[in-house]
């Protein structure tokens, strides 16, 4: 008898068991797992004792039965230089999370990396470890840091930047009027999003082509690289003289380079070669009353204009590629021509009128380059009737209406114009190459004698070694069948 009261005791304790389990709803099975829309969360490179950008992941119940998580913590605890928030909650660990059933939640990752006073990237690694019945999986994160000089909010003497350590700008630096700012071969500027170098003084970045200067905003994720308007960009104020910039890229800014002050007497002058300046909110080059001597640059990519020349001046651009395919960045259409040269300029008030300013157009020349977008009409001249409105093209593309007229020799010279001579640039839209296709009409076109002072291109190719220079910024140069 004892014994058969046993076994009915057993009986009675196995389905206590199991109706517990149905009534706790949760899936019981040790070999249950847990499934990841990805199995690591991998950071670019990020500035050092600044946080990241907020990475996310999803962790799935591919099962018809609801899971119970028992524990979600970052293996480095608190610690760590990742922060974690688990489904709503800021925490680096938590206990008894309910996923239902084909159902997912949410885990988002954040980074913050110690500085190590090295000019080197560093890793930095953890993990996430979940366990579920006993089970336990991971999902690795690696952050890559770099270590950097800050500038926040700085007047800046003369002084030299090297290419020991990237420069970080907050707020902005400002070259006063009897100040040099010489940057060296090499050297990364970034900014913040809001930040600038402002000049009364004079900058030097004086580049080459194994080690080229950047001007860069401090997203370094992948999905930033293109982005315009991360931070406000360089300004040159009118009285700021022979300012240098060769072999540097200004990217992602409002306006990348503005020459030249409204509000200041007198002008601002620069000479920019073998520069890249692309991906602007409003304007590219943006230049007022001053002095430009360019040639070996792209301008691409701008909100409004990509050149835009102001209140005469006297610029001289050579081999200068302007490519305008704005797009990919906006909703809003752009209708400004990528060049715009102007006598004029009207400025609205706060008065709800205009204040007008004008001065003399001592000059603007483009040889040997393209002017091209997707629009139809790429060039706008402004001229009031009563300052000099003295320009020339020659030799160059332009993308202009069939109602823009090029027959004055004294303006235009070798031109060739509208979309039939769309320069065919490698791939403008998409992974912004702008150099040119076989076909391009562009090949060989150029005037010799400019071609032959401005021998290499902006990749360092030799313009004089085939039949004669490329218009724009790229030579292209076949290669020879072997015989």
């Amino acid at each position: 008898m004892g014994r058969y009261i046993i076994q009915i005791s057993l009986l009675i304790m196995l389905l206590f068991s199991l109706f517990s389990c149905e009534s706790d709803g949760y899936l019981t099975s040790p070999d249950a797992r847990l499934r990841f829309s990805k199995d690591t969360v991998t950071f670019d490179t990020i500035f050092t004792t600044i946080g990241s950008t907020t990475q996310r992941f999803t962790v799935h119940n591919t099962y018809s039965e609801n899971i119970l998580i028992s524990n979600i913590k970052l293996s480095g605890g608190d610690l760590s230089s990742f922060r974690l928030n688990i489904n709503g909650e800021v925490s680096n660990e938590v206990f008894d999370v309910e996923i239902p059933a084909n159902d997912s939640i949410f885990i988002f990752v954040e980074v913050t990396i110690d500085p190590n006073g090295q000019n080197l990237p560093m890793v930095v690694q953890d993990s996430i470890q979940f366990t579920i019945n006993s089970n336990i999986q991971e999902i690795q994160l690696i952050a890559y840091g770099q270590d950097f000089k800050l500038v926040k909010a700085e007047t800046i003497k003369t002084t030299t930047w090297t290419s020991e350590k990237p420069y970080l700008v907050y707020d902005y630096a400002f070259v006063d009027s009897s100040s040099v700012l010489t940057i060296e071969p090499g050297t990364k500027v970034y900014f913040h999003k809001g930040a600038g170098l402002y000049v009364k003084g004079k900058i030097k970045a004086n580049g080459n082509f194994q080690e080229q200067i950047y001007f860069i905003p401090d997203r370094l994720e992948k999905s930033y690289e293109n982005i315009p308007d991360q931070w406000n960009g360089i300004v040159l104020f009118s009285g700021s003289h022979d300012n240098v910039f060769n072999f540097c890229h200004i990217r992602n800014a409002n306006i990348g380079l503005q020459v030249g002050t409204i509000e200041n007497e007198g002008y601002a002058s620069a000479k920019i070669s073998n520069t890249k300046i692309e991906n602007m909110a409003y304007a590219g080059l943006f230049a007022i009353k001053s002095k430009i001597s360019a040639y070996n640059d792209l301008i691409a990519n701008c909100g409004f204009y990509a050149v835009a020349l102001l209140v005469g001046g006297d610029y001289q651009f050579y081999h200068t590629t302007v490519a305008n395919y704005w797009g990919n960045y906006s909703s809003k259409a752009r209708s400004t021509s990528s060049l715009v040269i102007s006598n004029v300029l009207i400025v609205p008030n706060s008065k709800g009128g205009s204040v007008t300013y004008s001065g003399d157009l001592e000059n603007a020349t483009f040889g040997n380059s393209i002017i091209f977008g997707n629009n139809v009409q790429e060039i706008e001249l402004g001229d009031n009737g009563k300052n000099k409105f003295n320009f020339l093209f020659e030799n160059c593309i332009i993308q202009a209406a069939d109602t823009f007229n090029i027959s004055n020799k004294e303006h235009y010279q070798n031109i060739w114009k509208g979309a039939k001579y769309d320069p065919l640039f490698i791939d403008p839209y998409k992974d912004y190459i702008y150099e040119l296709d076989t076909l391009s009409p562009a090949k060989d076109v150029g005037k010799i004698e400019i071609g032959e002072l401005y021998q290499y291109d902006l990749l360092n190719k030799d313009r004089t070694s085939d039949k004669g220079p490329d218009l724009g910024a790229y030579e292209r140069i076949e290669k020879k069948n072997a015989k």
